[in-house]
């Protein structure tokens, strides 16, 4: 969609362009426009419908910014099965964590148990940020009001060596020692995480505001 471009191109940042190449670096500096995320946000307001439908099917995208406006127009969708077509039709081109972190459509936490059926899905896919995907809609949706213990079994059932994917199983349980700390230490106590998640866990629910001082003291003394 040259128009689409076109209008990311009138926001171009090359010091940011730089910036977040150097955090992406999977990604060939040739495809980064540098456009901010607020940019893109309002970027995102100002299109009409068409232009959102034909952008939203024109893919794969070239530029690293074109993904990022689409996951930010999929996270604006607000008919459920919409938007779980279009980030299923997604999925398969993402190719970093940037874009795939972008993807958090409100209207999910209204159809939590069609969700549960994708994220079960899409844990099992070989694709890493379809795995990545699946864990972030875990912890963003299913570790707060509909929370189960048994949900925290779920990113246990991966078998990826994937450094993104289990840096994101690492978030995940982190997030759920600062919310449900008693069901989620015995994952520790217990051993049964991979040695990288379960030091990397402990890393980043050491670093979080939301866990008190005594319970991180007990965490150092878990690190492998």
């Amino acid at each position: 969609m040259n128009n689409i471009v076109d209008y990311l191109l009138e926001l171009k940042d090359d010091k940011y362009a730089m910036f977040i190449s150097a955090l992406t670096p999977s990604i060939f500096k040739d495809r980064f426009i540098g456009v901010r995320a607020p940019l893109l946000k309002q970027l995102a307001k100002t299109l009409s419908m068409q232009e959102i439908n034909d952008f939203l099917h024109d893919l794969p995208h070239f530029y690293f910014d074109e993904n990022m406006l689409h996951s930010v127009l999929l996270s604006n969708i607000k008919d459920y099965q919409s938007c779980i077509e279009k980030v299923q039709e997604f999925l398969p081109y993402i190719d970093n964590w940037a874009v795939c972190d972008t993807i958090k459509p409100k209207v999910f936490k209204k159809n939590k148990d069609d969700l549960m059926k994708h994220i079960l899905l899409w844990i099992k896919s070989n694709h890493t940020y379809t795995i990545r995907f699946a864990i972030s809609m875990l912890m963003t949706f299913f570790l707060d009001d509909d929370y189960k213990k048994e949900y925290l079994d779920i990113p246990l059932t991966i078998k990826s060596d994937d450094y993104y994917v289990k840096m994101m199983i690492a978030w995940f349980y982190a997030t759920s020692l600062a919310k449900h700390y008693d069901d989620t230490i015995s994952y520790l106590l217990d051993n049964k995480l991979d040695k990288w998640i379960h030091n990397k866990t402990i890393q980043k629910a050491i670093e979080s505001y939301r866990i008190n001082n005594e319970d991180k003291k007990l965490l150092r003394t878990l690190k492998k």
